[in-house]
């Protein structure tokens, strides 16, 4: 029998990936990866260091182009490759990144009075433009909607849904009146690649729905007309536009439309699923299950957890949302996270350039590599995109402390890694504290896959062993997952993932000295974190500074 294969669209912040996936085995027969050719790197810019936006129009091509060439390398890769053999697509996205849309479902980006508007174009997860108005709305939330933020961990962030919007109505006013309805990026591209884009038709995923929209089926969907009208009229007349059907990734949203299948060489029909967020798919394709955190570690990071639907599950303070089926279907999906990991260490390379020249990650780290715990009398806090969880407060910043005149970039290098790696202990202690109980740490992305010294610090501080996903593109492979099971190919998410998924055999276990120093540190890290990231914290930082150089003294000796 001639096998069988799905697709893994993959659209992330600055380029798109198609992933060619065998469903018996997972194997990754081909992939192609297309920029976008709008903004730098794909990220269109402006003074203001919060805005971040992206053009539709890179979605379509970006589908096209990377479809047509990651077919083209099958043929080569696999004797007797036809486009015929793929039986389903699956996508994941960005998020949130919602976009303005026209009454029948057009990106408002594509009429030529909006055409270089940054208002009327996709808003990038990154965007940080509407923290006025996430503030806003968790107040009121707090005030008469309590159970609108008990499910996405107590503060409503800058980085969501209603957010941007309400940023948008106030900010760009002719842009929001213009608009009929925004759709996240998610929902977007399934509909798309559907012919599904009317907003009659429009199947919304819960994975961007629940987690940034606030919307539960136990209230009704998305929060109420009274409430959004007390943020502003319009927001409340919004309501009712918005996407009423909404759907966890275990369906389709339709059949791959004649037009696509046209500019891809793809069978007309085959099914398109539900989208979802990268890291949620991601996760899928690392392995997730129950007591296994799947770290999606990249620019930024997601922290995803699941928990069976059937099982009582506390609320968890600071996490970005615990939604029924928004990972898999039958659970509940819990994502956490950081809002910048991999963006610190590039910060420092290339943006700071240490010694005054474009230095290699490579060459930090093995420059790092040679250094030990707490022998810098560093510490950082991994606040330079504000932070995610647990704290959920884009206005905080980075922090180092115990410098000094003979602070090497590799000191400071490694001090950046150990605060992620502190903020990623948070995370974990905050789960468990809530009952969801971790036993296993799987990561995935390209930081994983290219520093062991970023994964040997992660297991030193978290006293836990670090474990690889198998595939270096599990964003796209849990794409491919979900295409598989709505196409038939397997019965259910957990038999795919038996056959789809794995681990690499190299396992980053903890050292017990190691350890035993971060934890030391990781006090102090505490006392830092309460200190500028909450009102109730009345401490006092005295020894900080001198705990810092008692241990890197005892180390040094």
């Amino acid at each position: 029998m001639n096998a069988q294969y799905t697709i893994g669209l993959d659209y992330g912040t600055n380029s798109v990936r198609a992933l060619i996936v065998n469903v018996a085995n997972g194997a990754e027969v081909a992939a192609a990866v297309w920029g976008y050719p709008h903004g730098t790197q794909g990220v269109i810019l402006s003074r203001d260091p919060n805005l971040a936006r992206q053009h539709p129009a890179d979605y379509l091509k970006g589908a096209e182009i990377s479809i047509q060439q990651a077919l083209a390398a099958a043929k080569k890769t696999v004797k007797g490759f036809k486009a015929g053999q793929v039986i389903g697509i699956g996508v994941d996205t960005t998020g949130s990144t919602p976009l303005p849309v026209d009454a029948n479902g057009q990106p408002l980006a594509f009429e030529k009075r909006f055409a270089n508007h940054p208002a009327a174009m996709a808003w990038l997860w990154k965007d940080h433009t509407g923290i006025a108005e996430a503030a806003e709305i968790t107040a009121l939330a707090q005030k008469i909607r309590p159970q609108y933020l008990a499910k996405c961990g107590g503060t409503y962030s800058s980085e969501w849904f209603f957010s941007k919007i309400l940023k948008c109505l106030r900010a760009a006013p002719a842009v929001f009146d213009a608009a009929y309805t925004w759709v996240e990026c998610s929902d977007y591209i399934p509909a798309m690649l559907t012919g599904t884009e009317h907003p009659d038709r429009l199947i919304a995923g819960v994975c961007a729905a629940g987690h940034k929209g606030m919307w539960s089926a136990k209230w009704g969907g998305y929060p109420d007309a009274e409430f959004l009208s007390k943020l502003h009229p319009k927001l409340g007349k919004l309501r009712s536009r918005l996407p009423t059907r909404i759907h966890s990734i275990d369906r389709a949203v339709g059949g791959l439309s004649p037009a696509w299948s046209r500019k891809t060489g793809l069978p007309a029909g085959i099914p398109v699923v539900v989208g979802a967020f990268d890291a949620h798919l991601g996760a899928v394709g690392a392995g997730v299950s129950p007591g296994t955190l799947v770290k999606i570690i990249g620019t930024s990071t997601c922290d995803i957890a699941v928990w069976p639907s059937r099982k009582p599950l506390a609320d968890v303070p600071g996490v970005c949302g615990i939604v029924d089926g928004s990972v898999l279907p039958g659970y509940f999906g819990l994502e956490a996270g950081q809002s910048a990991v991999g963006d610190i260490f590039n910060w420092w390379v290339h943006y700071i350039q240490p010694r005054g020249e474009r230095m290699s990650h490579r060459a930090l780290d093995a420059e790092a590599m040679k250094l030990r715990p707490g022998e810098s009398g560093l510490l950082a806090l991994d606040w330079n995109n504000g932070n995610r969880t647990i704290l959920v407060d884009q206005r905080l910043t980075g922090l180092l402390v115990g410098q000094t005149l003979y602070t090497t970039p590799a000191e400071v290098y490694r001090a950046l890694i150990e605060a992620t790696a502190f903020g990623a202990l948070t995370i974990i202690n905050r789960y468990e504290e809530y009952g969801v109980k971790i036993s296993a740490v799987v990561n995935c992305g390209g930081i994983a896959e290219k520093s062991p010294l970023v994964m040997q610090i992660y297991a030193d501080v978290t006293g836990r062993p670090m474990k690889i996903s198998r595939s270096a593109q599990t964003c796209a492979l849990g794409s491919a997952i979900a295409a598989a099971v709505v196409a038939g190919a397997h019965k259910d998410f957990a038999a795919a993932q038996q056959r789809m998924t794995g681990l690499k055999a190299t396992v980053y276990k903890p050292n017990p000295k190691a350890h035993a120093v971060y934890k030391q540190l990781y006090a102090l890290y505490q006392q830092l974190h309460d200190a500028f990231g909450t009102k109730q914290w009345n401490g006092n930082l005295y020894g900080v500074m001198k705990k810092l150089i008692e241990i890197r003294s005892r180390v040094r000796n």
